[in-house]
């Protein structure tokens, strides 16, 4: 039903009825987003209560920061305009909870140049400038990429990299920053002498042992995580035994003393990565937190115990 002349706007009136600017009006009509009600004898637009409804429900959207482009597929599909809305805000949400992660993180580091001493700030800097933000975990799941064997199953590559790769904090505090720019900037570092080499002692399981073995090791670790965490000192049990049948499966044995003592020779004879896990532990632990097991953390507390072990049964 067409409205009578007494409810006609001018652009003006409008505005003004919306509290709104004309220009604003305007804009919104030449989208084609208002609907016009006539003309005037001057050729002036005309618009009618549908069209202030319609502009007080443009502003709503806007007010949510939601983008033009998704305001007219709201107001387009009126069929399933609760549909279209709800989609709208909620991919709005995402990139929202994005943005806030990006200020979090730029205020943290903010706070790591500020509080720093003035012959750390150089360094300090160019470490943050390499990271994005928010930062992304790329550099190191490819540096655990190049350190696992080859043709490794790609449901087990992923499996260990859920487990090795931390994830930076939602709301991170400076030293949490500093630690993982030091892993970006540790696993973005060209290697010297080829492609980084696997330890021999995980290089004999072959590339379809290997995520068997992995799978096994971490179980090891999450078994070996409570007593990482109470502190305890490291002793035989149910997680060390976990530990050495991950490795004897792999070299196609069984759990004796004998394969234990010469399990102990191979792990001490490779190279660590204890910087790594180092920095992983800060990254994972909350402000006035304590640190929380890692994997690497783990196996240090397993090596240490089948050390003991092998001494004692000596």
């Amino acid at each position: 039903m067409s409205a009578s002349p007494e409810q006609l706007w001018s652009i003006g009136e409008l505005a003004e009825r919306a509290a709104v600017t004309v220009k604003t009006v305007r804009f919104y009509s030449d989208q084609g987003l208002l609907p016009e009600a006539g003309r005037s004898g001057g050729g002036h637009r005309r618009y009618g209560p549908e069209a202030l409804e319609r502009l007080r429900f443009i502003r709503s959207l806007r007010g949510l920061d939601l983008p033009l482009p998704e305001v007219r597929r709201v107001l387009d599909d009126e069929d399933a305009a609760g549909r279209v809305l709800e989609d709208a805000v909620a991919g709005r949400l995402r990139e929202l909870g994005s943005e806030l992660r990006a200020l979090r993180w730029r205020e943290a580091a903010l706070r790591l140049v500020h509080d720093c001493p003035a012959d750390e700030r150089a360094d300090r800097l160019r470490l943050l400038g390499a990271v994005d933000s928010p930062p992304s975990t790329a550099a190191l799941a490819r540096f655990w990429r190049g350190w696992l064997p080859a043709r490794m199953p790609a449901r087990a590559t992923a499996a260990f990299l859920e487990v090795a790769v931390p994830q930076p904090p939602a709301e991170p505090d400076p030293a949490q920053v500093l630690a993982f720019a030091r892993l970006h900037a540790m696993t973005s570092r060209p290697c010297t002498g080829g492609s980084r080499p696997q330890p021999e002692v995980h290089r004999v399981a072959g590339p379809g042992g290997s995520a068997e073995l992995y799978a096994s090791l971490v179980e090891a670790f999450e078994l070996a995580g409570p007593q990482v965490r109470r502190e305890r000192t490291p002793r035989p049990g149910e997680a060390l035994d976990a530990y050495v049948a991950a490795y004897a499966r792999a070299y196609g044995t069984r759990d004796t003393r004998d394969f234990r003592s010469r399990l102990t020779g191979l792990l001490a004879a490779e190279p660590r990565l204890d910087r790594y896990w180092e920095l992983t532990a800060v990254v994972l632990t909350p402000p006035g937190g304590r640190p929380e097991p890692t994997p690497g953390s783990a196996d240090a507390w397993l090596r240490a115990a089948l050390a003991r072990d092998t001494e004692e049964a000596a």
